[in-house]
């Protein structure tokens, strides 16, 4: 059954989209079941210098109402639970803030004792799971007297940046979003795999159905979530006319963005090896690109 190899583990990860199932309606919401909800922070929190980032609704100075962002993690989370707290969601919490948005730092792992999903799923987080939590989470933003409830946007960065292609598809979007939807995506290094699980058929991170503006940011050297996975899917859904833009940083390792780790090394779940390199360039002007890509899609 679907619903369970959605929240199981994932037998392989290959590249490429193909034609391959996309699950029903029923299998993402049972798939998203297996982790409880999130519960969002309901005042917000001042931004203060490097410490323990932690999720947080943060705002600009007055009373709004103001455009809003969902930021979301990569497959480590927040990092509370390493050597090595995740400091860049906090810098892009800032600069969203400076930028004129509240923004939602979510914790999809901490609250649900969870360390890492970077090698698969654990305690329920699967993607379906983490779909329905950046919709949740946008609509607590649009709950909050200061947000603008028109103008929400999402922006994810490698499992967050997944999440957010698949947010930004219908198919999963009608089935995890209670017929609400952002209004601009931000994809910072995703995969763009299929997903092969043990049983079963296979399905596509990826797809053409997008209906939500999207920006993909890629690196030509992340050999962990390789640019050229991405290509041919978002080239096709761009040629049937969906609303999806990319750019690629030719010299860009994965995690690009991420000071706490440069110079890190792991072998990936699909048996890569891969270093990350921290580029003060490359993440000043992929938040450049960001904002511009948002600030034009909330206009």
């Amino acid at each position: 059954m679907m619903r369970n190899l959605l929240a199981g583990a994932l037998l392989f990860l290959s590249g490429g989209a193909g034609a391959v199932e996309i699950p029903s309606a029923g299998e993402l919401q049972g798939a998203a079941a297996q982790a409880p909800d999130l519960t969002f922070p309901a005042e917000a929190s001042a931004l203060g210098a490097d410490g323990t980032p932690r999720m947080a609704v943060f705002k600009p100075e007055g009373p709004g109402p103001f455009p809003a962002l969902v930021l979301f993690h990569q497959c480590g989370g927040l990092g509370q639970q390493s050597k090595r707290p995740n400091v860049s969601m906090q810098d892009w919490a800032r600069r969203g803030v400076e930028k004129g948005y509240v923004v939602l730092l979510i914790d999809a792992l901490g609250p649900r004792n969870v360390d890492t999903v970077c090698m698969g799923p654990k305690g329920g987080v699967v993607f379906a799971r983490g779909v329905r939590d950046a919709f949740q989470a946008a609509r607590h933003l649009r709950s909050l007297p200061y947000v603008d409830a028109k103008r929400v946007g999402l922006a994810g960065w490698s499992w967050g940046a997944m999440v957010g292609l698949m947010a930004s598809r219908t198919s999963w979007a009608g089935a995890l979003g209670d017929g609400e939807s952002f209004r601009a995506i931000v994809s910072m290094y995703p995969g763009c795999f299929t997903i092969r699980p043990r049983n079963g058929p296979a399905f596509d991170i990826a797809g053409p159905d997008v209906a939500t503006p999207l920006l993909v940011l890629m690196g030509g050297e992340d050999t962990e979530t390789p640019a050229k996975d991405c290509q041919p899917a978002l080239d096709s859904a761009r040629a049937a006319g969906a609303p999806v833009d990319w750019h690629l940083y030719p010299d860009a390792t994965h995690c690009w963005d991420c000071r706490q780790l440069n110079g890190f090394s792991k072998t990936d779940i699909r048996g890569n090896a891969v270093m990350y390199r921290y580029d003060h360039g490359t993440t000043e002007d992929s938040a450049a690109r960001m904002f511009g890509f948002l600030d034009a899609a909330m206009r």
